[in-house]
């Protein structure tokens, strides 16, 4: 294995890349144009969930389109699809077919947890999304081989679990079809679910906590991975990201770690543009890691 450090400026980060050895339409004018619109991919017990999709008729004529699944914040039990809807559009007009995806939350009438719902059933909304883009990949020119998944927070833990938690699917869902994504992009993610929060959505589950932990479901063989972390985050404590970083190393996967000094964990704070996941910079820094394993031209 090689293991890289960089110190950069305060304003900048700290690059830690672990390398292995070896229905809402926008009237479209012209090609370059993004259309939104919004499919249901899922219907489970009195939901219909949905994802908003984001591409150009540009994109839509090709065949071996990119896709990124998109999972919001909010701790499981909050957020909306449309705080990644800006870095939809971002990514669509660089030829990319996006998705943000809603999923069932842990909260009933504004209080939490709620009877039925846990992070296990946000697990496997997750899995399920993975699993419908990828049976529609012919339908938007999508290639089945180029799916990403990413999040950020409680979205970032969704998106490793559609790599590496395969406990929990929902029964109706076609097992013949893989959910596990071709790359994940994260932000501010939540890596080990061993806390207190988690517990309490859990209710009388808890016991199962260990069963949708990424750090304890690590394994050889998972698809590359980004993260973006703040060294001050006061929700996910990056030393819980480090420790995970070293325990990919060791299995032989390919975890590039990006921390940032001072920063908390909204690494876009006091920026509107992408609901305060993250900056421009860090999503160049994203568009690099794509051009790398050839998922952005």
């Amino acid at each position: 294995m090689l293991l890289t450090i960089k110190y950069i400026s305060m304003k900048k980060h700290i690059a830690i890349s672990i390398l292995p050895i070896t229905f809402l339409t926008v009237a479209a004018q012209n090609s370059s144009e993004i259309i939104h619109k919004q499919e249901i991919y899922k219907s489970v017990d009195t939901f219909k969930l949905r994802t908003d999709v984001f591409y150009t008729r540009e994109s839509l004529n090709k065949k071996n389109n990119t896709a990124i699944v998109f999972f919001h914040g909010g701790g499981w039990a909050y957020g909306t699809p449309s705080e990644f809807f800006t870095t939809c559009e971002r990514y669509a007009e660089k030829g990319i077919i996006t998705f943000s995806v809603e999923y069932r939350l842990s909260i009933d009438h504004g209080r939490v947890p709620h009877n039925t719902i846990s992070p296990i059933e946000c697990v496997m909304d997750a899995r399920s999304a993975i699993r419908w883009v990828r049976a529609n990949a012919e339908k938007y020119g999508i290639d089945r081989n180029k799916i990403i998944a990413s999040g950020q927070s409680a979205g970032g833990h969704l998106a490793l679990c559609t790599a590496m938690i395969d406990e929990y699917n929902e029964p109706s869902d076609d097992m013949t079809i893989s959910c596990r994504p071709d790359a994940l992009l994260l932000f501010s993610s939540c890596i080990n679910a061993i806390e207190g929060w988690c517990d309490m959505l859990l209710d009388d589950r808890r016991t199962k906590i260990w069963s949708i932990s990424p750090f304890h479901n690590v394994r050889p063989g998972l698809p590359p991975m980004i993260e973006f972390h703040g060294t001050y985050d006061d929700q996910v404590p990056v030393w819980t990201v480090q420790f995970f970083a070293e325990r990919m190393q060791k299995a032989g996967n390919y975890f590039e770690l990006h921390q940032y000094k001072g920063m908390r964990h909204y690494l876009g704070e006091g920026n509107p543009k992408y609901s305060r996941y993250y900056t421009d910079e860090i999503l160049d820094i994203t568009d690099e890691f794509l051009r790398k394993y050839k998922f952005l031209k």
